[in-house]
């Protein structure tokens, strides 16, 4: 009974000593390859910076009103006056008010030109994707101008978006 305790003990005796001698000389490796790399690259607080990836650290732009606080209450006043332009548009008929036409057109394409390049500027942002950010940007205002000029020829040489509104609310 003795034996068996006594094998065990000095195994894992014998263990631990092979696994902190084989431990402490990986350590002196890393040591000796860090010295070395240390004059190639030499050590920043914080951690290294590759300049020119997307680690770089982002630059603050400068303080603005219009991109700041104006920016953010007109996208809430264009969305919260959305609600009573359409509850208008149901309520009038188009030929009668060819304003509200114009004015619900634009502020349809602005509230949804406004959302779409928030998500391009979150997830397709042109510092981390360099080609295709710009591209998904230019092809948004693209997409943008086209509905206009579509959302014009509607209102000028069809029904409208309000007699289109109380067809489909009726139909």
């Amino acid at each position: 009974m003795a034996s068996p305790l006594i094998l065990r003990s000095s195994l894992h005796r014998a263990l631990a000593q092979r696994y902190f001698l084989s431990a402490s000389r990986s350590a002196l490796q890393v040591r000796n390859e860090s010295s070395q790399t240390q004059t190639q690259f030499p050590y920043i607080p914080g951690g290294p910076i590759y300049r020119g990836t997307v680690n770089d650290p982002t630059s603050f732009p400068p303080p603005s009103r219009t991109h700041g606080s104006y920016h953010w209450a007109f996208e809430r006043l264009l969305a919260a006056g959305l609600v009573p332009m359409t509850v208008a548009a149901f309520a009038t008929s188009g030929s009668s008010y060819p304003v509200l036409d114009g004015i619900l057109g634009i502020s349809l394409i602005m509230h949804s030109q406004i959302g779409f390049d928030s998500m391009l500027v979150d997830y397709l942002h042109k510092r981390k994707f360099p080609i295709i950010g710009p591209i998904a940007t230019w092809g948004l205002r693209a997409a943008t101008v086209g509905t206009m000029v579509g959302i014009y020829q509607f209102n000028t040489n069809d029904i409208g978006l309000t007699e289109l509104i109380a067809k489909v609310w009726t139909a």
